[in-house]
C-alpha cells in the first residue's frame, strides 16, 4: 500500500499550510490503521519532520498523483 505523508520540515515552528510538503512511502500492512502507524514510525525514525497527516492512496488517487508529475516514492 502506498501512503501520502503530509509534513512540515521542522518541529520548532508552528505548522503553516503554505509550507506543508508531501512524501510517498510503500508500507506492507494488514490494514489501513497498521499502515498509518508503520508509515509514521518509518518517517519519524528517519527524519526530524513534523507529521501532519497520513493518507492511504486509492488506485485512482495514485494514478492522479502520477499524472501530475509530483509522485516519487521515498525510500529510507
Amino acid at each position: 500500500m502506498i501512503y501520502k505523508v503530509f509534513y512540515q520540515e521542522t518541529k520548532e515552528r508552528n505548522p503553516r499550510r503554505e509550507q506543508t510538503k508531501t512524501l510517498y512511502v510503500t508500507i506492507d500492512a494488514a490494514n489501513e490503521l497498521e499502515g498509518r502507524i508503520a508509515a509514521r514510525k518509518l518517517v519519524e525514525e528517519n527524519t526530524a519532520y513534523n507529521i501532519e497527516f497520513i493518507e492511504l492512496l486509492s488506485d485512482k488517487h495514485l494514478e492522479y498523483e502520477k499524472e501530475t508529475g509530483v509522485f516519487e516514492l521515498t525510500e529510507f
